[in-house]
């Protein structure tokens, strides 16, 4: 019984411990800038591993500090009931079952919310585990953060090409222009590169990535700008 008693009092701890930090650090980053994510570090180890110098580029800025087209833009591009859901998108997540089902494609469904959460506290992969880690820290941030920190974190976090995390390091490096500046169609480029922004480039953009920024152009129209207030 005491062997079972410590067992639970440790299962316990581990419990409180999860909960105490994963809170704590969510609250930390509604306020405080995210300087770096799991996925840079991988990013990073996988270019020393390949014996590269590592490139990470990467400029925090206020959301009221980027162009008002970019959160349309992958709002257009990603999600496009972004301000209207809680974080889990239920009528898209149907479409991708059934699309999955019925050997169509293989449609993901992961709103902005969804995507914020897997790149600013967890790790890439499909397990049922990160899954549910996904959506625990989808649920938290949606509860404390609210849309406008969300999309913040998102447009300053998010892999936008080989190194380039965020729309400041993005636009300097590919637009020779701060994020402020980028036009509509410069934001619509650069959405149209994130399924894959180490294979697809806003700096060299094949036909493929101008048809999805074109087809991007023509979504804003029916999206709001973004509320920065």
């Amino acid at each position: 019984m005491k062997v079972f008693r410590k067992i639970q009092k440790f299962l316990q701890w581990v419990v409180l411990l999860f909960f105490g930090s994963t809170i704590f650090f969510v609250c930390l980053y509604k306020w405080c800038p995210v300087l770096i994510t799991p996925l840079m570090v991988i990013r990073c180890a996988q270019q020393v591993s390949r014996g590269e110098t590592i490139r990470m580029r990467h400029h925090w800025v206020p959301l009221d500090s980027m162009s008002i087209y970019m959160p349309v833009a992958v709002m257009a591009s990603e999600d496009q009931r972004f301000l209207n859901h809680h974080g889990f998108d239920f009528k898209e997540i149907r479409i991708a079952i059934d699309e999955n089902r019925s050997g169509k494609r293989n449609r993901g469904a992961s709103t902005i919310s969804q995507q914020t959460a897997k790149n600013v506290f967890l790790w890439s992969g499909h397990s049922w585990f990160r899954k549910g880690l996904e959506a625990y820290f989808t649920c938290l941030i949606e509860l404390i953060w609210g849309k406008k920190r969300i999309m913040e974190v998102y447009l300053n976090s998010i892999e936008m090409g080989n190194g380039i995390y965020g729309a400041e390091a993005v636009a300097q490096l590919h637009f020779s222009r701060p994020a402020l500046q980028l036009t509509r169609p410069n934001c619509a480029l650069i959405a149209a590169t994130l399924p894959n922004p180490i294979k697809f480039s806003s700096q060299h953009p094949s036909p493929y990535v101008l048809r999805r920024q074109t087809a991007i152009m023509k979504q804003m129209k029916h999206i709001d700008v973004f509320p920065k207030k």
